[in-house]
This record gives C-alpha cells, structure tokens and sequence, in this order.
C-alpha cells in the first residue's frame, strides 16, 4: 500500500498444470505492501483456454508489451457477451445471512469492532479461476471472525483493476462474508501514472462515469460484492480530487442499487494529492462519507483513532465503518500492534480493523509444508496461543481475534450438511475410498467449518482437535481428535438455529484409526444458549455409538432426538474412553428427510488443446434445477471406475493435461450435480475423441 518494500519483478506467471482438480496456479512470492510481485515463470498453458480471474486496467494500456502469461485488457471496452472466461470466473453462492451466538469468552464483543481481510490470493494475472493441482494454497477459513473479504492485487505490469475469482467468492458466500475485488492505482516508483486515474475517473459527453457503471457490471456479472479503491499514483490537484469524490459518490449509487459496497482506502485526499493521513479527517472525511467504509492507513496513532471515531459520528456514521490497518505480511502474529488503541478491554472498542495479508500464516512456513501445517498457524492466528476460545491466553501480546470478536454462523436452516472439507487436500475421497491421489486446491469446495476452534470441555485430559488429511470420508480432509482420555472430552463444534421436528435425523459417519482404543460417542444438541458470555453451553448428550479399538473403518451412526423439540442452538459431540483415542469424524448432517439433486444436462467439451503436457478441455454444461451445492466432474476409464477430475459451483470447467489411456479411443466424461447432504444427481456425460 504505502512505503513498498521492494520493487517487483518482471510480471510472469507461474504455471501448474492439473492432472486431477482444478486448473492452474500461480504460487505467490512475497510480496510488497504496494504491489502483488509475480511468481517465477514456467510453462504456459495454451493461449487462450486456461482460465484465470479477470484484470483489466481502465482504459488505456501501458506502453511495450505485456510479460509472459499476461493480458492487457481494458475495462472500458470489457463486454460480459464477449468474456470467453467468465462462465469460469462467475460465482454461484449468494451470499449467506449470520447471526451471532453468544460468545464463548467474556471478552469477545457483538456489535463493536469487526475485521476486514486483505488477502492476496496469486500475483494479479496469475489468480486461477478454480483451483490448481496443488494443496499447498492459502485455504482461508475463519470467516466466522471476518466481516469483509478484500481480493487484494494489482500491479502497473499487468493489471490495476482486479476482479475475485469464483471459488474464494463461493466460500465466503457460505459463511455471509461480502467480497471485494480491488482497484489500485499505484505509486510512481511503482510503475504508477497519473493518466490512469484520470482514466478511472474519465466523464463522458453526457457527463456521466463510464468506469463507474463498468465496475458495477463487472461486480454483478462475475457475481461478487463491491470494490476497494486504493489511489496512490501521486501528482493530482484539487480539480482531480473533486472528480475523484464525484466518481466515489457516483459509483456507490449505482453499486447501492445492486447491493455493492465500496470500502476507500485512505491515501488519496480530498485535494487531489496522496497522503496517508492514518486518521479519518478534513481531508478524507468527504471521500469516506461517499463510501461503505475506509480502510484506515497504518500511521495511526492511538490518538488519532479516537478522534477518527469520534469524527465517524458526527457526520453520522458508525466508529466502526473505519478499518485500522494491522501489516502482518511479514511478521504475522509477531507484529507489535497497539491493541488498546484499537480494542481496548477496559471500554468500548474504538473502531475496526483490517489485517493486511494474513495469508503470512501459509508464506512463512517452509517451503515444504503441509496443508496440516498451515492449518496450526492459521488457528494461531485467529484463536491464539491457547488454541481455544473459550480460554483466551490474556498474556500473550497478540490479540488474537476470537478474545475480542464475537464469532458468526450461517448454520440456520435444515438441510445441514458438513464434510470437514477445508477445500483443499493431498488426494480426493468420496465414500471413504479416493478417485483422485491428485493434490489440489479448490476454495468454492469447502464446507462450512466449526467457527469456534476447538472449544473443549472437560475435566481431565484435553485432546488434541485437527483438520487432517491422511483419511477423508468425502473431500480432502476430516476432522481428527487425538490424545490420553482420562475423562468425558466433549468437542464444540457448531452454533445452530436448527428447527426440530420429529422427523429430524441427525447422522455421523465416524472411526477409529489403527492405535485407538474403545471409544463412546455421543452427540451433543443444546436448545438454548448461555445466559452470559463465557458461560458453558448446556448439552443433552445422545447416544452416537460405540466405537471398536482402531481400523474397523467408516460407520454411520443415526441419531433421532425425537424426546428433544425446539431449536438446536449448538451442536458437539462427546467422546468416552480410557486411553488413547484417534477418533475420526468425516460427515456431520442433520435433516428432515433425504433429497435427491437433480441432473445438470447438455455436457459437452467446448475447447480443446493439445500440448507438451497433454490435452486441455474445456466443458460446460446446463444448471440442474433447484440449487445444487456444486458439480463434480469425473473421467471414465476404459475398466468403468471413475477418476474425479475437479468441481465447481459454476457450470463450466477446466481440465488440462489430459492423456488417452492404452487403447482409448475416446475419453468418457460425466458431471453430476451434488446436493447439500452430498447426495449425487445422475450423471450428464460426454466424450472426446483422441
């Protein structure tokens, strides 16, 4: 953002080519606080048919000639009609509404500070748009603490205009989190011109904002949430500064009217010049009016973010609709950060705040890690040292997010379904057995995961609680609990508004590993919550099965409370043992009766191309009635077993690197469409010709 680091490299694109999910990635490098910095190059797809999320610059282009990988597109002249990728870049989900259970610690707020999320997910050009062939990739799951999801990249090499890719759009949806896609305008000393934000803020004859109208188009084809506005390209005036406040007013009307927001970023003011003020002031405040919200630069000081809530108010707006910038893309929770100034424990918060590139909890690991490994440092991130939220670790200097923010659900209609899936893993499993020993990545894939993690209650010994990916019933991942009982363990999983009838069932497919012993298991429904913040929940515990000593394989037990009546407002389980216990959960659902998706139809390959590393198809197909979870594609191989190549809540996909088995003439497609309890449509099918 301001003060960059480090000057990028050359923009190329780094390309992974996928032999079971998803398409291509472009691994992030580090990156400065201005500028997204490209990947290193490797081998390109074919021109042409591997898709990646949308970037445009507004209007003119730069001089030369673009790097490897790299499109220059005007979003001035962009058509949707015309877009042969935005069937890939479209998300499906809509957005999600939350509601708020009464936090599990007594220092987690509801209706104070909330957090924005600037996340960069790929260098700008290099974003794919659904999953690459790898699980190494920033899995993002704590929406439960988030309030506002920033798709963060732009660079002058390749784009300053871009658009969120569906996946990511499709996961926060799920959990009620709005998306941003970003338009920078970057320093001078970071390839910035000028020219490009008078093109941004451009009048045409009639003395209208083509750019605005073109955002909003943009925003509402590919099926996300609104735009961060980040100009930093110095050398404007007054005059500018006015067109800029003009464009900022204009572009919220039009968003307002398709339910877009916009969120300011504070560098650009209300002069025309760039000046990061680290405050809400005269010389922003006009500009913040005009937005949804401002993302408040890290020159803050406790005094200025006072006065900056304060300033809020008097023109009419909430303290917390300003987002106080926290850098932790180099240092993560290592970060020395004010907290008091920001969320004060001894008063009302002052404002919200925004974390900048949090995805440090996956860039600084080694360069072999593990998606499990990632997985321990994100739960640091976000819960804390004590890896609990309901025992919030008040001496340690980071502040994690679950001790000051109250934690959101979606969980509040029946069908409810969950698989653990974190959406991504190291193979691909469906009914306990894997289709696919591929590695991948595919954000729109995931479940809605427990938002308090782990909360565990007992008198004796506490177990450690994962995501794990050495076994899965359905996806990439399952949930795992490991460790000494010596007493009832019971584990929080999810808060709840499950209306119960007495046709409600509620089943979970469950076992034990090699190196377990016996295991108890009851399922945990609570009809009210806490009286008070921090208290525990009152469980009824309901028999769930008991469990044979490890490696007996996956079961599913059926639990009917029909002896219960209300509203489920929290749902756990609790485990019975003495000794070791290595207790898998793979699916969690609670219904009221079975359902059966409807077939999608009309699959066919709609591109193909041949190259050193195989065939690239591209498919689509026609949207099933009513609304599936998602599609999933799978290959036929000449023996009949099928081979899952990748899924999508869209309805077209990418698959590269396709090879003809031994005597094929033909490779044999299917997609079907996969409801909210997992089960499957039948299938739409194609074929393509070697």
């Amino acid at each position: 953002m301001n003060e960059p680091r480090h000057r990028p490299a050359a923009p190329t694109r780094r390309t992974v080519v996928l032999a079971g999910a998803g398409t291509a990635a472009a691994l992030l490098a580090p990156v400065s606080a201005a500028t997204a910095q490209a990947a290193p190059a490797a081998p390109s797809a074919p021109a042409g048919l591997q898709p990646y999320a949308s970037y445009w610059f507004p209007d003119s282009l730069p001089s030369g000639t673009p790097g490897d990988g790299i499109t220059w597109r005007s979003l001035k002249s962009w058509r949707p009609e015309d877009d042969p990728d935005l069937a890939f870049n479209t998300a499906s989900v809509p957005l999600a509404g939350r509601f708020t259970p009464v936090p599990v610690n007594t220092t987690a707020r509801t209706g104070q500070a909330r957090i924005s999320s600037l996340v960069a997910f790929g260098n700008t050009a290099g974003n794919p748009s659904q999953g690459s062939a790898t699980a190494d990739y920033y899995a993002l799951n704590h929406w439960a603490y988030i309030d506002e999801l920033v798709f963060w990249g732009g660079s002058a090499g390749e784009g300053l205009i871009l658009a969120p890719n569906a996946p990511v759009v499709d996961a926060a949806h799920r959990n009620g989190v709005p998306v941003l896609g970003t338009v920078f305008l970057p320093p001078v000393h970071h390839g910035g011109d000028l020219r490009w934000t008078r093109d941004l803020v451009q009048r045409d004859a009639a003395g209208r904002f083509p750019l605005a109208a073109k955002l909003v188009e943009a925003a509402v084809a590919h099926g996300f949430d609104g735009w961060f506005l980040n100009a930093e390209t110095e050398g404007g005036d007054a005059a500018l500064g006015a067109e800029m406040l003009a464009f900022v007013t204009d572009l919220r009307r039009r968003g307002k009217a398709a339910g877009l927001r916009v969120t300011w970023y504070d560098a650009m003011t209300v002069r025309g010049q760039v000046g990061w003020q680290g405050a809400l002031n005269a010389e922003n405040t006009a500009l913040f009016e005009e937005a949804d919200s401002m993302f408040v630069d890290f020159r803050w000081t406790p005094e200025t973010l006072a006065a900056s809530g304060n300033s809020a108010e008097a023109v009419g707006r909430s303290r917390y609709d300003l987002w106080a910038g926290v850098d932790v893309e180099s240092t993560g929770w290592n970060r020395a950060v004010d907290w008091d100034a920001i969320i004060p424990a001894d008063r009302p918060h002052t404002v919200s705040y925004g974390f900048y590139r949090p995805e440090w909890t996956r860039g600084h690991l080694p360069e072999d890690r593990t998606p499990a490994q990632f997985h321990a440092a994100d739960q640091r991130f976000w819960t804390g040292q004590s890896l609990d939220p309901a025992r919030p670790d008040r001496n340690d200097g980071w502040r994690a997010p679950a001790t000051a923010v109250a934690d959101r659900s979606t969980v509040d209609r029946l069908p409810f379904a969950t698989t653990f899936n974190t959406g991504h893993g190291l193979r691909w499993y469906e009914e306990g057995r894997v289709t696919s020993d591929t590695e991948w990545n595919h954000l729109g894939l995931q479940d809605r995961l427990p938002g308090r993690r782990w909360v565990v209650r007992t008198e004796g010994r506490v177990p450690s609680v994962a995501f794990d990916f050495a076994d899965a019933w359905r996806g990439g991942s399952s949930l795992l609990v490991d460790g000494e009982l010596d007493a009832p363990a019971t584990v929080e999983l999810y808060g709840t508004r499950l209306p119960l009838s007495r046709r409600t069932v509620v089943e979970l497919t469950h076992r034990t590993d090699p190196g377990s012993g016996p295991v108890t298991v009851e399922l945990a429904v609570a009809l009210r919550e806490p009286d008070r913040p921090g208290d525990p929940v009152a469980y009824t515990y309901l028999p769930a099965g008991e469990l044979r000593s490890g490696g007996t394989g996956w079961t599913t037990s059926v639990v009917r409370p029909r002896a219960l009546s209300g509203t489920v407002r929290a749902l756990g389980v609790r485990l019975t043992a003495a000794g070791p216990v290595r207790w898998r959960l793979g699916a969690l659902a609670v219904r009221d009766g079975a359902e059966t998706p409807a077939a999608p139809s009309g699959l066919r390959v709609t591109g193909a191309a041949t190259g050193p590393d195989g065939t690239g198809l591209r498919f689509s197909w026609r949207r099933a009635a009513g609304r599936p979870r998602h599609y999933e594609l799978h290959r036929i191989l000449p023996d009949g077993t099928r081979r899952f190549l990748g899924g999508t809540a869209s309805t077209a996909f990418h698959v590269p690197g396709l090879r003809g088995e031994p005597g094929e003439k033909a490779a044999r497609f299917q997609v079907r469409a996969v409801g909210e309890l997992y089960t499957t449509s039948g299938a739409a099918s194609t074929a393509h010709r070697w």
